[in-house]
């Protein structure tokens, strides 16, 4: 049956109300998050994507410390806050515990690289069936700017303030590529979300690392390049483009799915 032009509109709005409003898997609160940050962003998407695969009822999330420390404050959903770099071993035990769950970890890159790299290379070595919410923004940003493992070279700091120097402090860890290599991974793609058409390639790599977990399918991991404004000493506009010239040094794209 041909729709009427205002049949036609009436869905449209109904779309448009559908994206505007908040979604179940979230709560209303306020943010503490800074001004151009990119975890809002990124807890929507989360949101949506439990939402439409109806999966909010069963899931269980995993707090880091960091800027994300105040996790159970959005979500609407079990949280466990967990000890620093942590998450993985609690997720991991909380899978093996209650296999019908869907357990996922939500992590900065101080928390998983730093503190946190042996639980996540052996958590992803194992093939826990898993979801591993990477957020990388090359900082440390809840404790005052200082350089993280995924810092880019010449990056400058709180701790690197002319730069970070591959002769004194190494160069960025890029744990895609890292944990590419390994066996037991069965999904790990790096997104953005400083643009529009990045935020919707953003969803589609969260719904897909959610949907081989339901479908037992093992470890997955997403990694997220976001902005800190704050921390980097820019603009929120200017952040955007920031995120432009992390990808010098972290492409986007899929680094492993097998299916």
């Amino acid at each position: 049956m041909k729709l009427t032009n205002e049949s036609e509109k009436g869905l449209e709005k109904q779309n448009v109300f559908q994206k505007l409003t908040r979604p179940k898997s979230l709560k209303e609160a306020t943010t503490h998050y800074c001004g151009g940050c990119g975890h809002g962003i990124i807890h929507r998407l989360v949101a949506e994507v439990l939402d439409e695969l109806n999966l909010r009822e069963k899931t269980i999330g995993t707090a880091p410390v960091g800027c994300a420390v105040l996790l159970y404050d959005y979500f609407n959903l079990d949280i466990i806050e967990c000890s620093h770099g942590r998450p993985p071993a609690v997720a991991t035990a909380m899978k093996r515990l209650r296999p019908s769950n869907i357990l996922f970890t939500y992590q900065g890159d101080g928390d998983l690289a730093a503190i946190g790299t042996t639980e996540t290379i052996h958590t992803a070595n194992r093939g826990e069936n898993i979801t591993v919410i990477f957020i990388n923004n090359a900082i440390y940003g809840m404790t005052g700017g200082q350089m993280a493992p995924t810092t880019m070279l010449e990056q400058k700091t709180t701790t690197t303030p002319f730069g970070r120097k591959k002769e004194t402090e190494g160069y960025p860890l890029k744990v895609c590529e890292l944990l590419s290599v390994l066996d037991g991974p069965t999904y790990i793609e790096r997104v953005a979300v400083n643009s529009p058409q990045n935020v919707i390639k953003a969803k589609a790599a969260i719904k897909k690392a959610f949907q081989y977990q339901s479908e037992n399918k093992g470890f997955t991991f997403v990694e997220i390049l976001s902005m800190c404004p704050t921390n980097w000493k820019v603009s929120p506009t200017d952040s955007l483009k920031y995120v432009d010239k992390m990808m010098e040094d972290f492409p986007l794209g899929v680094f492993k799915d097998r299916k």
